[in-house]
């Protein structure tokens, strides 16, 4: 069938390059509207506990958004700092849709210990939406611009979350770029000329672009977040470029083979070889991708959304948009060894660097399955210490104004952290309630534990941790609090319970996200390899590169990842090192087939299929420093993160494990039972 697809695209290929056309300039020109159109998905589920706590809160006393000023530099009684800021929060206090000024100039607000510093929080109508409280927002900026003080530093949730889905479009946009101009430079090196190396970034480009297009579509009808738009940017890039490397390597085998063939014939044998394993791979990535919708919470599923839609088109364009432009400019698609402007010289025959590591790691097998295993285990050995948290605008660059502002309230100003927020379905003086109002006053200091404005049947207590308001303090007083067991309905909530709640999420549902990666995968290799033991034997290395890289990152990134980091890494990681395992292992079952010799088999395959493998190695390892390079931590810990992984699972796994555990296993691989020319059928 697949065969077919490719004389189909080699005939029809002027309509199918045309299609493919006005879909990127669509894509292009309508999809770039989804960047104004992305939405700011929350983290977890309704049904959690702190969701539903911050929700009974809102039900009760509505907040609007609020804009948090730290004003500092000069002494706080200085005459002109007073008289212009008591100007500015009283005229803003007058202002149509603010609903509440705190200040420590005209309502006895936050003043620093030193007295150089204060805080004032403007709350917005709550009946606002969201543009509109935004466009008050800056309004309220430009006015408190105007108070005379060495320094005014603006921030909060509102700004901040826009500011965060400001720079997390920025730095795709600046990882693109940078990925697109040199990977550009590394096709043209490795194909061998200027058409030939733009041939696989037409095809991504073509991918994003109408990926792109597809977002916007969906976003009248759901979210999309702007990591979603994140993850098309990276994967189709990277997935289009891999399967065109691919696709191409093949055709010049099959056209250096049989170099008087009809070029109908070359690319129906290119697409039946090639075709098996991009449609493999591309059904494993979007397994993997598909999991992070298991753990249900929307920022994950909308990652998943943009990841699915990035897969699927990849993986249309190899099979069709490929073999199209194959056939229209195959003449300038040198052979390997051909000399042209950028090979100066024929290409040496040698092995490259997969074959030569492999035939190593076969000539020592034992020694260099042992060394490889314990070098990554004792990589994951930083695991153990790893800490995750909640992206908040320490997430941000250290630039701008809404992460300082953060920063100054927790250094200067503990009071203003977020509390601990309690919700208690009972009467403040209601006796069943006595007991775990005394034990709610001992969680915090004489100061640290209030009551909220009464409510008919209800109590509210807001505890401060004194601390982060998702600190190790904060923590441990939600935990005491739920552990309590109260006789009346209790909700907890506030940014320490949202952490608590995103960790269970997360642990309760990876064993389900699990099974639904693993058996499909497993099923996926068994179809292509009909082996037992070769898709149990990838399950485990693919976990072996997540730990190590996991472990590498912990060790880059001191201190606390972001909670989606790990989720994010796994499904890549294991996506892509099953694209490399798919590309690898479809060569060596043929050769396997072909010859029946294990050994044979592994580094043929390898010989054959090694340097595809390392140049799509090469370019998505690009791919992904280039956003490595974006000024956002989330962002950048996935591509760091990648790149790691990349690299690992290249050379590490695929170059040493890889051939060092199929020698070892030898016809075992293979089983439960492929007829060989030796001993007939295995059993």
């Amino acid at each position: 069938m697949l065969g077919r697809w490719g004389r189909a695209a080699t005939r029809w290929r002027l309509p199918v390059v045309g299609v493919w056309i006005v879909l990127a300039l669509v894509g292009g020109v309508v999809g770039g509207g989804v960047f104004d159109r992305t939405q700011t998905v929350d983290d977890l589920r309704k049904s959690a506990e702190s969701v539903r706590a911050e929700d009974r809160v809102d039900q009760l006393d509505p907040e609007g958004e609020t804009v948090v000023a730290v004003i500092s530099g000069e002494d706080f009684y200085t005459p002109a700092l007073v008289e212009t800021a008591t100007a500015v929060f009283n005229g803003l206090r007058q202002t149509p849709g603010i609903v509440d000024v705190s200040d420590a100039y005209t309502a006895g607000g936050l003043v620093s210990a030193d007295g150089n510093s204060s805080v004032a929080v403007i709350e917005i109508d709550p009946k606002y939406s969201e543009e509109r409280a935004l466009e008050l927002a800056d309004q309220i900026v430009e006015r408190l611009r105007a108070i005379d003080a060495p320094e005014v530093l603006i921030g909060g949730e509102l700004l901040a979350e826009r500011t965060f889905a400001d720079q997390a479009v920025d730095d795709a946009v600046f990882g693109e770029s940078i990925a697109l101009v040199v990977l550009c430079a590394v096709l043209i090196l490795f194909l061998g000329g200027v058409i030939a190396g733009l041939l696989p970034l037409l095809a991504a480009l073509a991918t994003i672009a109408t990926a792109l297009l597809a977002l916007n579509v969906l976003a009248g009808s759901v979210a999309v977040s702007e990591f979603a738009v994140n993850v098309v940017t990276l994967l189709g890039l990277g997935l289009a470029v891999d399967y065109s490397l691919l696709v191409i390597a093949r055709f010049r085998q099959e056209r250096a083979a049989t170099p008087d063939a009809p070029l109908e014939e070359l690319l129906e044998r290119t697409v039946a070889a090639a075709g098996r394993a991009v449609l493999v791979s591309g059904l494993a990535v979007a397994i993997a991708l598909a999991g992070l919708a298991v753990f249900g919470t929307p920022v994950l599923a909308a990652m998943a959304l943009g990841g699915l839609l990035a897969v699927l088109l990849a993986t249309v364009a190899g099979l069709t948009f490929v073999p199209a432009l194959i056939a229209i400019a195959h003449g300038r698609i040198p052979a390997p060894g051909t000399r042209t402007w950028v090979w100066r010289r024929p290409r040496a025959g040698g092995r490259g660097l997969l074959a030569t590591l492999a035939a190593f790691s076969q000539r020592h097998r034992v020694p260099v399955a042992l060394v490889s295993t314990v070098a990554l285990i004792a990589l994951t050995v930083p695991v153990t210490g790893l800490d995750v948290n909640n992206s908040d605008a320490s997430a941000l660059p250290e630039r701008t104004q809404e992460r300082q502002v953060a920063e100054r309230l927790e250094r200067d100003f503990p009071l203003a952290a977020v509390p601990v927020t309690v919700v208690i379905e009972a009467e403040t003086n209601d006796p069943k309630i006595q007991d775990l109002m005394r034990y709610l006053w001992t969680q915090g200091g004489r100061d640290d534990v209030q009551l909220a404005d009464p409510h008919p049947g209800v109590t509210v207590v807001e505890i401060n941790p004194q601390g982060p308001s998702a600190g190790a303090k904060a923590q441990s007083i939600v935990r005491n609090v739920r552990d309590y067991g109260a006789s009346v309905p209790v909700l907890v909530g506030g940014p320490a319970a949202e952490l608590i709640d995103a960790k269970e999420s997360t642990r309760s549902r990876l064993p389900l996200a699990l099974l639904v990666i693993f058996v499909p995968t497993a099923l996926l290799l068994f179809a292509l390899t009909r082996s037992v033991l070769i898709p149990v034997k990838a399950l485990v290395l693919n976990l072996l590169t997540l730990g190590a890289t996991l472990g590498a990152l912990v060790l880059v990134f001191p201190g606390a990842l972001d909670i989606t980091t790990p989720l994010l890494l796994f499904m890549f990681i294991f996506g892509l090192s099953m694209d490399y395992e798919v590309f690898l292992l479809a060569r060596i079952k043929e050769e396997w087939d072909r010859t029946g010799d294990n050994d044979r088999a592994v580094l043929a395959g390898i010989t054959a299929s090694g340097p595809v493998v390392t140049a799509a190695a090469v370019s998505i390892g690009i791919v992904f420093l280039g956003f490595a390079l974006g000024e956002l931590v989330q962002v950048k810990q996935v591509g760091v993160g990648m790149a790691i992984a990349v690299f690992l699972d290249v050379t590490v796994v695929r170059g040493l494990l890889l051939p060092a555990t199929m020698s070892l296993l030898g016809r075992w691989n293979w089983w439960p039972g492929v007829l060989t020319r030796e001993t007939g059928r295995m059993v």
